[in-house]
């Protein structure tokens, strides 16, 4: 189970939507889950709908955080690139600071910071742009908090600058053995059926366990769950994922809240 035996976080995708093209049901979602990632304007989002998004988690007592990505709005960030770690630190850098203005103005501080997409699984496993991200979220504000995949360089590169860091599992991604993200190349990556995935949150945050696609029953530290905000059934499986993690005793909180 997590740090604190009796909580979880919950956190979500949000603010994707941009210009007047919309994408899922952030509203709903907010009144569900703990922690908004908000994205910055590089994969998704605009300035109207982060400021928009920044006040709708605010009146839902949700923690705001800065979801950073390669700028690849066509490919949604989930398309890899070929940057170096600087370019990595001052695109992170910018980010931030973007979601940082309307954070400001609207008289709250960021929680966190968590890549998107293809940046995420980027820096999973490639120490020198861990570390790149790693360090511009320790000089913007040492304070805010990492989210990484559990077990990854990312979560590692947090903790060797002194960040606090929020080790991230999936309710609807399956795994592999080594306790990575299975690819969404290839078929059954992601877990359509919410019995499946809630039965999967639930071992992953009560149990640390998570069975992989192999049978492997995989050990797996979670303080956060993500939740994905653009499936047709996203709200459906965040009511249904958050009922079932508070019936085991699961308290749902942010993981800087008290």
């Amino acid at each position: 189970m997590n740090e604190r035996m009796n909580r979880i976080d919950l956190n979500c995708d949000l603010g994707e939507s941009f210009g007047p093209w919309r994408m899922g049901d952030d509203d709903a979602l907010l009144a569900v889950v703990s922690s908004a990632n908000i994205a910055c304007g590089f994969h998704a989002g605009d300035p109207d709908i982060m400021r928009r998004t920044v006040a709708r988690a605010i009146a839902h007592d949700v923690a705001v955080g800065a979801h950073v990505s390669l700028p690849d709005l066509q490919g949604f960030g989930r398309r890899e690139m070929k940057v170096t770690p600087e370019e990595i630190h001052a695109m992170t850098l910018y980010q931030i600071g973007a979601l940082h203005a309307f954070a400001g103005a609207a008289g709250i501080r960021l929680a966190h910071v968590k890549p998107h997409g293809a940046l995420y699984n980027m820096a999973a496993r490639d120490r020198a742009l861990a570390d790149a991200i790693a360090g511009a979220v320790h000089a913007f504000d040492p304070r805010l908090r990492l989210f990484g995949l559990a077990g990854s360089a990312l979560i590692d590169a947090g903790k060797t600058l002194g960040l606090l860091v929020a080790a991230e599992a999936f309710a609807d991604r399956r795994y592999l053995g080594d306790g990575s993200l299975q690819p969404r190349s290839e078929p059954s990556a992601v877990l359509d059926d919410a019995d499946q995935a809630t039965a999967q949150a639930i071992g992953i945050a009560r149990d640390g366990t998570v069975q992989a696609a192999n049978g492997q029953a995989v050990t797996l530290h979670a303080d956060t769950l993500c939740l994905h905000g653009d499936g047709a059934h996203a709200v459906a499986l965040a009511r249904q994922l958050r009922a079932a993690l508070e019936v085991v005793g699961l308290r749902i909180a942010a993981p800087d809240a008290a």
